[in-house]
């Protein structure tokens, strides 16, 4: 609202609710309404969904070395959901729902350092993720776990400092509680510097997902990182619009229920677009999804990003990825059980898991194992020693005895 309002010489006795609302609706010309029923629906509807996904989120903890959901880099994702839930938080308060009194009258708490905060927070992990899917995939570089930490720390300290100049400008030019007309007076200048820093952040985020627009993955990163990107532009979109135009929407019940809801809705599809899907295949197609993902990893060209390893000696039959860094951007490697079926164009390589035989149409009757015939994924990365017919074994110093028809055994 306007700060001369605020800033007026005239003392005004506070105003008790009933008179409140007339008061505020005649000063303004909107239909001011009190805290309400409705509003706690809504604080309670939000709370609903947010418990949702926080359900989502510890069942994939729970199902961690299910291969799909850890490829997601959960830890990233929980920080993305956790931001979410304060920015909540603090548009419990910075939207009206509540009666402004006690607690609740640290306006720049709940505005600058809640809602403020972990909103840009919250955009700034995703813009941190959409970057390491770019090193990974584009720059074929991995995403470590040091790599992470910095980025965190990057993305902290911006928010912070831009936060803390906030809260130390006068609050006539931020924000501030006006005792008299008991309600947090947000400063258009305000409003529209958060906005013009969303709307730089997400502009910058563009130019990264278009980067990713070639990646052919299993893990549908591009359609993905689109998807979320088209749900936070029409966010942004309602945000600039009911700030800009509805400048006293907290006022006004309709407005700040909407506002709430389409931050939560918002906010909540973005970690059920990114983690969602294979969270419920994990529960509805558990083994026939991981196997089809798997194939489709391995049909993949990504071989800078993911190496494929057979298992190595003396283990039992296993799959998991391995992330030796924490960090499911980083370079992990799929170790493919002995027991695990990856059906490629080219046929079943090993016939005999416990063995290296190989079938015809990869030992040819003129000589050695040709890798050419290999998928490209595969023949750098899948480490196999060539067995040569008549040759010494791997596994033997000795030569073996010759059997009838000039044969040896491998």
């Amino acid at each position: 609202m306007p700060a001369a309002l605020a800033s007026s010489g005239i003392r005004v006795p506070r105003m008790d609710p009933g008179s409140r609302e007339s008061i505020l609706s005649y000063t303004f010309g909107v239909t001011a309404t009190n805290p309400d029923s409705a509003d706690t629906i809504t604080i309670a509807a939000s709370g609903a969904v947010y418990g949702l996904t926080g359900i989502m989120i510890i069942y994939a903890w729970c199902n961690y070395n299910y291969r799909p959901i850890k490829a997601k880099n959960l830890t990233w994702v929980t920080l993305i959901y956790l931001s979410a839930v304060l920015w909540y938080i603090g548009n419990i308060g910075a939207n009206g729902h509540v009666w402004i009194g006690g607690v609740w009258k640290n306006c720049k708490l709940w505005v600058i350092w809640f809602r403020v905060l972990f909103c840009y927070i919250f955009a700034t992990l995703n813009i941190v993720r959409f970057y390491a899917l770019d090193r990974v995939f584009n720059q074929k570089k991995p995403f470590t776990k040091v790599a992470g930490l910095i980025a965190g720390a990057i993305v902290i300290i911006f928010n912070v400092v831009f936060c803390l100049i906030n809260q130390l400008i006068s609050g006539k030019l931020t924000v501030r509680f006006v005792d008299t007309f008991v309600v947090c007076d947000v400063t258009q200048g305000f409003r529209i510097a958060a906005l013009v820093t969303q709307w730089i952040l997400w502009a910058g985020c563009a130019v990264l997902i278009f980067r990713l627009r070639n990646i052919q993955s299993s893990f549908n990163e591009f359609r993905e990182s689109v998807a979320i990107f088209a749900v936070i532009i029409a966010l942004l979109t309602e945000s600039t619009v009911t700030y800009i135009h509805f400048k006293y929407y907290t006022l006004e019940k309709n407005r700040r229920i909407q506002k709430t809801l389409m931050d939560t809705i918002a906010s909540n599809l973005v970690v059920w677009l990114i983690v969602g899907y294979p969270v419920l295949m994990s529960i509805f197609r558990r083994h026939r999804y991981e196997q089809s993902w798997v194939e489709r990893l391995a049909k993949d060209n990504n071989k800078t990003a993911y190496e494929f390893t057979s298992n190595q000696p003396n283990t039992t039959s296993y799959a998991k990825m391995h992330d030796n860094s924490d960090s499911a951007f980083n370079n992990s490697q799929l170790n493919i059980g002995e027991n695990e079926t990856v059906d490629y164009q080219y046929g079943n390589m090993f016939a005999d898991p416990g063995s290296l035989r190989t079938d015809s149409s990869t030992l040819r009757a003129n000589g050695a194992y040709n890798d050419s015939e290999l998928p490209m994924a595969l023949r750098t990365n899948l480490h196999i020693r060539r067995p040569v017919l008549n040759n010494p074994s791997m596994f033997n110093s000795n030569s073996p005895a010759p059997l009838p028809g000039t044969r040896a055994v491998l």
